[in-house]
């Protein structure tokens, strides 16, 4: 389902190790978790609770990691990254924007992957690193 198919009442995640509270706001210009980690110009986020497992468990840092729902407070797109490029239609129903993701909640119980599928996407994600192969910005 791309951006502008989402329901007006659509349930929205971000997956991160950050430790923020209800209310509070995300916003871009902070280290990305991927390539050589340069300030983002784009706050990352998902339809799917899957997506935002992933991003929890590959994000970079040594806090807890952490799943939170949130609410768009501006306009958002489909990812580049992922739309049309690795999963065409957008299934994982990954967005980006520039204005600031409200936090609304916290999934406070989630199943991460199993350590094995989480190490292969581990390998991938470095294997890119090393490749020098960056997200679109």
């Amino acid at each position: 389902m791309y951006a502008s198919e989402q329901p007006a009442d659509a349930v929205f995640y971000h997956g991160t190790r950050a430790d923020l509270g209800v209310g509070e706001l995300m916003s871009p210009g902070f280290n990305s978790n991927f390539g050589k980690r340069a300030p983002a110009s784009w706050i990352y986020f998902s339809a799917t609770l899957e997506a935002a497992i992933w991003d929890a468990e590959l994000a970079q840092g040594e806090g807890r990691q952490r799943i939170y729902i949130v609410r768009p407070t501006g306009v958002f797109f489909d990812d580049p990254n992922l739309t049309d490029k690795k999963f065409p239609g957008n299934i994982t129903q990954s967005y980006r924007s520039q204005s600031p993701l409200e936090i609304i909640g916290e999934v406070e119980s989630w199943d991460g992957h199993d350590p094995e599928q989480l190490r292969v996407m581990q390998e991938n994600v470095e294997r890119a690193k090393q490749a020098g192969i960056e997200a679109i910005d």
